[in-house]
């Protein structure tokens, strides 16, 4: 439910001094990513976000702790500790270097340095008990929150070159039609490059089209496939990866050029997969965070990151 790396550099073995000329230098083969990365025990995550580089962050949704760690070496440390009472679900990076985080059962979002850890801004959306802000996605203009409890989507402005408004400075804006539904469990979104956003709802294995001015949705044509237990939503161009956790599948999505439907491609399986919650993508890779949401979380539960080809 809860709301899932790159490049290598080796260099080359300088050539011994040739009196004439030789044959070129070979470098030495190139080391794998590793395909498993392990969390911290216990550490509960849910939200996974590539930011600059190979770096990688994932926030726990039982603390608010957010771990980075880098994809080619597999070493990480927690960069922001977590605190009791707080939780983290879903982590985006914006192009000025902050780390975003849907603070899930907290009611808002949070704004960090990604460097430092450092907090740079919060937006308390609602303090209603059963909200769950869940998943986000960030565009030029704006930044759009789910709650997957709450038939609403929060919206952060944002102001010239990216400028973060005022703590208050928040809109909320009411769902309508499919999007609206109260036991769907809306969950992961993206922005399609035609203005709207595409919100994955968990339980009624739906993908739903939201119009970011008004809250109307429509259902998003996919002949019949279901992706019940929809989770995370990673898009790059017209293909989207639809990451379903307890089903440990993701469906790879081509959709059309009208951005109304669109044709499951293939499945992706793999033994690594124990209930990927959240994913990006980095090169040819896909990188998700396995959530294991099939068994109780434990302070000696093992957690990870794993990756299989996009």
């Amino acid at each position: 439910m809860r709301k899932l790396l790159s490049l290598l550099f080796v260099p080359l073995v300088a050539a011994a001094t040739l009196a004439t000329v030789g044959t070129p230098a070979t470098a030495h083969p190139t080391k794998p990513f590793p395909a498993r990365i392990a969390l911290p025990n216990g550490f509960t995550p849910e939200g996974l976000t590539i930011g600059r580089g190979k770096t990688v962050y994932v926030g726990s949704v039982l603390d608010g702790a957010v771990w980075r760690g880098d994809l080619r070496t597999g070493r990480g440390s927690v960069l922001i500790p977590g605190t009791p009472g707080n939780s983290k679900a879903g982590l985006k990076i914006d192009s000025q270097g902050r780390l975003w985080s849907a603070d899930f059962s907290g009611g808002g979002a949070s704004v960090f340095d990604a460097g430092t850890g450092a907090k740079l801004a919060h937006y308390q959306f609602t303090n209603d008990p059963n909200s769950l802000v869940n998943d986000l996605v960030i565009t030029k203009r704006a930044v759009y929150f789910t709650d997957s409890t709450l038939p609403v989507v929060y919206v952060v402005p944002l102001g010239p070159g990216g400028r973060l408004p005022a703590a208050t400075a928040f809109q909320v804006l009411p769902l309508t039609g499919p999007a609206a539904t109260t036991d769907g469990f809306n969950n992961g979104i993206v922005a399609l490059p035609n203005g709207e956003l595409l919100v994955a709802q968990m339980l009624t294995g739906q993908l739903i089209r939201v119009d970011p001015r008004t809250g109307g949705s429509r259902v998003l044509d996919l002949g019949g496939y279901s992706v019940e237990r929809a989770d995370g939503l990673v898009l790059r161009d017209r293909t989207l990866y639809v990451i379903r956790n307890l089903t440990n599948v993701v469906a790879v999505v081509r959709l059309n050029a009208g951005y109304n439907a669109g044709v499951v491609q293939r499945e992706i399986t793999s033994p690594l997969l124990r209930s990927p919650a959240t994913g990006d993508l980095l090169g040819n890779a896909l990188y998700m965070v396995n959530g294991r949401f099939d068994v109780e979380s434990t302070p000696s539960t093992d957690y990870d990151i794993v990756r299989v080809p996009a």
